[in-house]
C-alpha cells in the first residue's frame, strides 16, 4: 500500500500555514486597553451626571431651607413687631411703618415679595401697593396656619402664579413660603413671602461646581492609574493566549506525527510481513500442497491485511493534506459503503482556505462519527454535509440507524466510551461547538461547527 508520502504538502508550506494559524485570534492589547478607557469614560459620564443630579437636589433642599429661614427671621424679627391692628383698617401711619421697615430690612437678595393676609383672605399689607386691599380665596393649608397656637413650621412651597394675587409678576418661577404672625393686639396675620427660584437653583449649580471637580478628577486620575495594569494584563491575556494556541497546535502535531510513525510501522513492518506470508501460502497452494489448513490461513492473512490497511487510513489519512478534506471524508466513507449502507457526501463550501487544523478536526469528527455508526447505530443510509456558517465551518452527519438516549451518553463514557467527550473537547480547544441530537429508533445528528482559516485558533 503506498502512503504517498511524496504527494505531502511542502513542510515549508504547511509551517507557513501553522504560523497564519498562530496569529488568528490573537487578543489585541490595544483593543482591550481602548475597550477599558472607554469603559472608565462611560463611568465618568455616569457619575458627573448623578453628581449633577444630586448637586441639584441637594441645593435643591438646602435653598428651602434658607428660604424658609429668611422666612421666619424677617416675619418675627421685624415684621411682627410693628405689626397693629391698625392695618386692618388700612390706617396710613400703621403701613407707612410696616413698609419703611419692609423696603429696609426686608427686601433684598433673592426676596422680592411680601404679603400679609387675613384670615378671610384680604391682604392688609403688600410691597406691591396695588394689592392692599383686594381679596383671594385662601388655600386649606395657608387657612390652617390661623388656628396654631404655636409655629411648628414655615411652609414653602412653588408658587402658582397663575393665581389671580400673582398677576404682577414679572418673573417667571417663584417659591413662596408662609407662616403666622400676630399684631401687638393677638390678631393672627399670615405673613408671605417670595423669593426668586433662580436663587434656589443657583445652590445646586454652586455644589456641583464645588463638588464635581474632586469627584470627576478622583475618577480621571483613578482611569489613569489603573490603564498600565489593564495593559500588563492585556499583555498577559494575549501571552496565555498565545500559549493556549501553541499547545493545542503542539498537541495536534504531535498527534499527527504520533499517527504518520505507527501508519509507517504497521505498513513497513508487519502489512509488509503478512502480505510475503500470504503470497508464499498461496504459492505453495498453487505448487500442488492441498493441505486445507493452508489455504484457510491464506485467507486469513489476506483479511487480515485488508483489515490493516483499512486501520491505516483510519489512523492517517494520506490524501487529507494531499487531496484535502473532500477526499478524505469520501474515503472514509466508503468503509460504510462496503458494509451496504447508502451514503451521501456533500460539500457546500471551498475547503482550500480552511487551514490544517480545523480540517483534521472535522475529519476526526466525521471518523469518530461513522467508527460509531459501524458500530452502533445498524444504520442503512448516512448523509455527511461540510458548508459554511458566517465564519465558521460546520460538518453534520445524520444517520437513520436506531439511535440512542443523550441522558445515558454520561454513563456509557464512565464505562470506558470516551471518544465523544476527547473529540468535544478538542473542538472546544479549537474555540468550535460539537452539538450531538438523538433519540432511541430516530437515528443521530452529529454537528461540529470549526472557525475558518483566520478565525481559527
Amino acid at each position: 500500500m503506498n502512503l504517498r508520502h511524496a504527494n505531502s504538502p511542502d513542510p515549508a508550506s504547511r509551517a507557513e500555514r501553522r504560523r497564519a494559524e498562530a496569529t488568528a485570534g490573537v487578543v489585541s492589547v490595544r483593543s482591550l486597553v481602548l475597550r477599558f478607557v472607554f469603559a472608565g469614560l462611560v463611568a465618568l459620564i455616569v457619575v458627573a451626571v448623578v453628581t449633577a443630579w444630586a448637586s441639584r437636589r441637594v441645593g435643591t433642599d438646602l435653598a428651602i431651607t434658607d428660604a424658609q429661614r429668611a422666612a421666619w427671621v424677617t416675619g418675627i424679627g421685624a415684621v411682627e413687631p410693628v405689626l397693629d391692628d391698625a392695618l386692618l383698617h388700612r390706617d396710613r401711619d400703621a403701613l407707612e411703618r410696616l413698609d419703611a421697615v419692609v423696603r429696609k430690612t426686608v427686601l433684598r437678595g433673592s426676596l422680592v415679595r411680601i404679603k400679609i393676609w387675613t384670615r378671610d383672605g384680604t391682604i392688609v399689607y403688600a410691597d406691591e401697593p396695588r394689592l392692599i386691599g383686594e381679596r383671594f380665596q385662601l388655600g386649606e393649608d395657608e387657612a390652617a396656619l390661623f388656628d396654631m397656637a404655636v409655629i411648628e413650621e414655615v411652609h414653602a412651597e412653588v408658587s402658582d402664579l397663575g393665581q389671580p394675587e400673582n398677576r404682577f409678576e414679572t418673573e417667571t418661577k417663584l417659591l413662596e413660603a408662609y407662616l403666622p404672625l400676630r399684631t401687638a393686639q393677638g390678631t393672627p396675620l399670615l405673613y408671605e413671602v417670595y423669593f426668586r427660584y433662580e436663587a434656589v437653583t443657583e445652590v445646586g449649580r454652586n455644589l456641583w461646581r464645588r463638588f464635581a471637580p474632586l469627584a470627576i478628577g478622583a475618577l480621571v486620575v483613578l482611569e489613569l492609574v489603573q490603564i498600565p495594569f489593564a495593559w500588563q494584563m492585556a499583555r498577559r491575556l494575549r501571552q496565555g493566549q498565545q500559549h493556549r494556541e501553541r499547545l493545542l497546535r503542539h498537541a495536534i502535531d504531535a498527534s499527527d506525527a504520533e499517527r504518520r510513525r505507527i501508519a509507517s510501522d504497521l505498513h513497513d513492518g508487519v502489512v509488509q510481513d503478512l502480505t510475503g506470508v500470504s503470497l508464499s501460502l498461496t504459492a505453495a497452494t498453487r505448487s500442488g500442497i492441498t493441505d486445507q489448513r493452508v489455504g484457510e490461513a491464506a485467507v486469513a492473512i489476506r483479511e487480515g491485511v485488508k483489515s490493516l490497511r483499512s486501520l491505516l487510513v483510519d489512523i492517517y489519512p494520506p490524501n487529507l493534506y494531499s487531496e484535502g478534506l473532500e477526499s478524505a471524508l469520501g474515503d472514509l466513507l466508503g468503509h460504510l459503503t462496503n458494509r451496504g449502507v447508502a451514503t451521501r457526501l456533500t460539500v457546500a463550501v471551498e475547503l482550500g482556505g480552511l487551514g490544517a487544523t480545523p480540517s483534521a478536526l472535522l475529519y476526526r469528527s466525521a471518523q469518530e462519527a461513522v467508527r460509531n455508526i459501524a458500530a452502533h447505530a445498524q444504520a442503512t443510509a448516512v448523509s455527511v454535509e461540510v458548508f459554511a456558517r458566517e465564519s465558521a465551518a460546520v460538518l453534520v452527519i445524520d444517520d437513520n440507524g436506531r439511535g440512542f438516549d443523550p441522558d445515558r451518553l454520561a454513563a456509557r463514557q464512565s464505562d470506558g466510551h470516551v471518544g465523544l467527550r476527547v473529540l468535544a473537547g478538542l473542538v472546544r480547544d479549537a474555540g468550535g461547538r460539537l452539538m450531538l441530537r438523538s433519540a432511541p429508533g430516530e437515528g443521530t445528528t452529529l454537528e461540529v461547527s470549526i472557525p475558518r482559516g483566520d478565525e481559527a485558533g
